[in-house]
């Protein structure tokens, strides 16, 4: 097959700024803005003690009812599975929880959603540094939780206040990428450097957890991915990326991500994301996930608002997804502008104050009222009062708007120029096509057939005379 990378270069110029922006759904009812709404879990005893007490049940869903009441919905759902949640904090004394809709009856839905993370945020003295984060990337357009805030009752025992998460599974999929939700989805783990580790799938299965399509337990497309990642000639390197992965919505993710000072995810600790295979082109979409350890928090004695937005990750272990790609000219223009993008059109330092002001007047009811907010920490109800403002002990070296602050004028003073430079893969041949026959049909690159005036990032013509051209088209 001969490969040409043709496009109309004076197009790119002029485009180059622009961006794919992902649909963000509307809140529903089970995501009030204006309320804080309660969730009432009614749980046999015994199988709360196990939930609580027993770390060998920490995975187990237990049968429980749910009940969700607000001012505008009251709704009890029966044959519920109901867990604690999380990783480091299933040892907190204030748990984070799952509830799954549909674990013992299938189809069983709220609000369209067959799941909820009610995360006890621990290690957040605001509890709004999720909420934060996840506003930032619906703000700038990338793909974002829905949250809302609840008061959690257990067995009739008030819990204390819960940010309401909006599960990643395929409900979430399909309204970020309408009509594709049957794509993979891979939750990636501690560990998951993207690095090569052969062709053999169960050695990715460990840290790279299939959430979709179980039964089929397909990991081709992760390996093939990983394998242009890391094994492709420099050459040929920037084309053939683009090929397999959605690059432009990365480098905005983890703009996003490093501007928050998100160390727990891929590109400082290899950690917290996912990764989900678009069926509309077959390219590898990042997905960013956990954002509890932003805006100043911090176990690693460093200042991420000011540490250099081009140089985030430790020199000692490899990620070979952010090094490799922003080792590429045009690649880290693209970085360059989405940074300066987001700071100047999303990160409204005093926007953003008010927004969080207001936040908190929303849920210092509930907070206040929360005794377990301080079991973990010591957290006092001063202590989130001046949470906007203030530091709190070893790990939270920052107020959140403070770290706005700063983040902000750090990372514009460290920007590079942006160039505008044009993507490689349009330059090479003119917009003439060499002639090779009757043109009979025109394929996407998972060789659906498709109009050939379509815009599509790789087009595939296929010719009479049994040839084929590869164009790349960049939208």
């Amino acid at each position: 097959m001969q490969k040409i990378c043709c496009s109309v270069v004076a197009f790119w110029f002029g485009i180059s700024v622009f961006y794919a922006q992902i649909p963000q759904p509307p809140y529903n009812l089970a995501f009030l803005q204006n309320e804080v709404a309660s969730v009432y879990v009614d749980i046999h005893p015994d199988s709360l003690n196990l939930l609580l007490g027993d770390s060998l049940y920490s995975a187990h869903e237990f049968m429980a009812t749910v009940s969700y009441q607000s001012s505008v919905l009251s709704v009890t759902t029966d044959s519920i599975g109901f867990r604690a949640r999380g990783n480091t904090s299933l040892a907190s004394q204030k748990k984070s929880f799952k509830v799954d809709f549909n674990r013992f009856i299938p189809g069983q839905k709220f609000q369209g959603l067959e799941e909820l993370n009610l995360n006890g945020e621990h290690n957040d003295v605001s509890i709004m540094r999720t909420f934060l984060a996840q506003q930032l990337l619906r703000s700038a357009g990338l793909p974002a939780s829905r949250t809302s805030y609840v008061k959690l009752y257990v067995n009739n025992e008030y819990k204390g206040l819960y940010l309401n998460l909006e599960y990643l599974d395929d409900e979430f999929l399909d309204l970020r990428f309408p009509g594709q939700a049957n794509g993979n989805l891979w939750k990636c783990a501690y560990g998951a450097d993207l690095t090569w580790w052969g062709t053999n799938p169960a050695n990715y299965e460990q840290v790279y957890e299939l959430k979709t399509n179980k039964d089929s337990n397909d990991y081709s497309a992760l390996v093939h991915f990983v394998d242009v990642l890391n094994n492709t000639p420099s050459g040929s390197f920037t084309c053939a990326i683009q090929e397999v992965f959605d690059v432009d919505l990365f480098l905005r993710n983890i703009a996003m991500e490093i501007l928050l000072g998100q160390w727990d995810g891929y590109t400082y600790n290899k950690n917290n994301y996912y990764l989900y295979q678009r069926e509309s082109d077959g390219k590898m979409v990042y997905l960013s996930y956990d954002l509890d350890n932003t805006f100043g928090i911090d176990w690693f004695n460093i200042n991420w608002a000011l540490r250099n937005v081009y140089a985030w990750s430790p020199g000692n272990q490899s990620r070979p997804l952010y090094s490799k790609l922003l080792a590429v000219p045009y690649f880290r223009d693209r970085f360059t502008f989405h940074l300066n993008d987001i700071l100047t059109n999303v990160w409204n330092v005093s926007n953003l104050q008010v927004m969080l002001e207001a936040q908190q007047v929303l849920i210092a009811p509930a907070a206040l009222l929360d005794g377990y907010k301080g079991l973990d920490y010591g957290f006092t109800d001063q202590d989130f009062l001046n949470a906007l403002q203030l530091t709190w002990g070893a790990h939270v070296k920052s107020g959140i708007i403070p770290y706005l602050q700063n983040r902000k004028t750090s990372a514009l003073s460290q920007l590079s120029t942006y160039q505008g430079l044009p993507n490689p893969c349009t330059i090479g041949l003119d917009e003439n096509m060499p002639t090779t026959g009757k043109l009979l049909f025109v394929t996407d690159i998972l060789g659906r057939e498709i109009d050939p005036n379509t815009k599509n990032c790789i087009k595939i013509l296929n010719f009479e005379n049994g040839t084929q051209q590869r164009i790349y088209e960049m939208d």
